[in-house]
Order: structure tokens, then sequence, then C-alpha cells
């Protein structure tokens, strides 16, 4: 994937979208992202010049629609990677955000452009936190690299090796026999997947349980046993939280 740097932007997702579709890929990076998107529409805190936020598009071959959550796999899966030649262990919580312990290093938005019976474009925004020191905002659990190493990063060749691993990463799922080998360590790699029970709130009741993960379908949704009753849910994105 070809590397571009730019100094400032609102936002790499949004920059990515508005270039053309380049043949093995791009991936857009910026020093400073001014409004970056997280999941739910929330905002990314970044201290310029000390992390990684960047987005990577590229077409997917051999993935169709359906099977898209075997992309969100590769890209979370990946950041695993990374992390862990650093000598960081990470988690993947779904569907994609990247902890370490009740720690959040990492942040992913993956957005799909479908025509017909394909997928077009998918972009894949990361911002993973890696030299920052200090988080002023509100989120609850933000961690970096050099918090959990005392060491830091140059943020070039983490990217560039990041890129490497997630062009090896789309080229396993590129066939059901890589996608289903994924699919199975992203299981084994998931935060919170640990047959113990910990707290989740049902978004649409507004309840609170008792709860432990006990499958991911190919398609991304969770099930979740609730202690208490025994009772199984299934759960679509967005639709439960984890709780700390």
């Amino acid at each position: 994937m070809r590397i571009i740097w730019v100094d400032s932007c609102p936002s790499t997702n949004s920059y990515a979208a508005s270039m053309p579709v380049v043949d093995g890929g791009v991936v857009v990076a910026t020093r400073t992202q001014t409004a970056g998107r997280g999941q739910r529409g929330n905002s990314w805190e970044s201290e310029p010049g000390c992390n990684l936020t960047f987005s990577a598009a590229w077409k997917p071959e051999g993935v169709l629609p359906r099977e898209q959550f075997s992309i969100s796999e590769a890209v979370a899966l990946a950041v695993v990677d990374l992390l862990a030649e650093k000598g960081v262990e990470a988690k993947v919580k779904w569907p994609n955000d990247i902890y370490v312990d009740d720690r959040k290093i990492c942040g992913i938005l993956i957005e799909h452009s479908v025509m017909g019976m394909e997928i077009d474009r998918t972009i894949a925004g990361v911002g993973i936190n890696v030299n920052q020191r200090e988080f002023v905002s509100d989120a609850p659990n933000p961690v970096s690299m050099v918090m959990l190493t005392g060491r830091q990063y140059p943020l070039q060749p983490l990217l560039e090796r990041y890129a490497e691993i997630l062009k090896h990463r789309l080229g396993e799922i590129a066939d059901r026999e890589g996608r289903e080998a994924t699919h199975k360590e992203f299981k084994v790699k998931m935060w919170r997947n640990d047959g113990n029970f910990h707290p989740f709130r049902d978004k649409a009741s507004g309840s609170i349980y008792s709860g432990k993960i006990v499958d991911v379908e190919d398609f991304g949704y969770l099930h979740v046993e609730d202690e208490a009753s025994g009772e199984r849910f299934k759960y679509a994105f967005k639709e439960v939280e984890f709780l700390l």
C-alpha cells in the first residue's frame, strides 16, 4: 500500500474517501487530525505528532458484502500483531476496538462502499495511541504504547510495518479457508472472551446484567449468556455495551 502523509486534515477517512480507488490500496496518515471520527459518532483524542492517525483504503479481493466482518477482523488483528511485535499484548474488544487489559489503545472505524454483489472500496480509519503520555478528554480508559513500555516510537516505520501486516492479513481472508482461520483466531484474541462473566448493558432495554461471551458468528453477531437466567442474547453492532 502506498503511504501518503498530510500535515493536517479534519478526518483521514473523509480524505481517503475523496481519492480515487488505487491499485494495491493507499494509506493516508496525518500528524494532526482536527475532527477524527470514532464509532457511534465519538471524536478521537490525539495529541498532534504523537500518535498514528490514518486510514487505509483499498478494493477488497475475494470478500463478498455478506462476508465483510472478516475485513474488520483482519484490520483489528493486524493492530494486535503490530503491538505484539513491540511487546504489548492486546485484545480485540468486539467488534474492533483494541484493548490492553481494561484500557483502550486503539480505535477503528470501517466504512464500505458496496456496488451490486461486491465491495467496491473499504476505508479503515485507525487511531493508535503511540507516544501520548496524558489524555485530557473524558474518555474513561485510554492508554498508549509509551505509557505501557516507557519507550517512544518513530511513527513512520511503525506505520510502514502496519501496512505490511495488514496486506498479509487481507491476503489471508481472500479465500474461505483463510477467512475461517482468521475468524477462529479473532475469537481467541477477543477481549473478555475468557469464559468469565462481565457486566453488559442491553441498549434496547437499558438493563445491566452479568454475562459471558459464548460465540461470535462469521457475520459478526455477538452471543452473550446471562449468568442469572442462562438465557442467550444475540447482538448486532451498537446493540450491547461492555461496561468497565
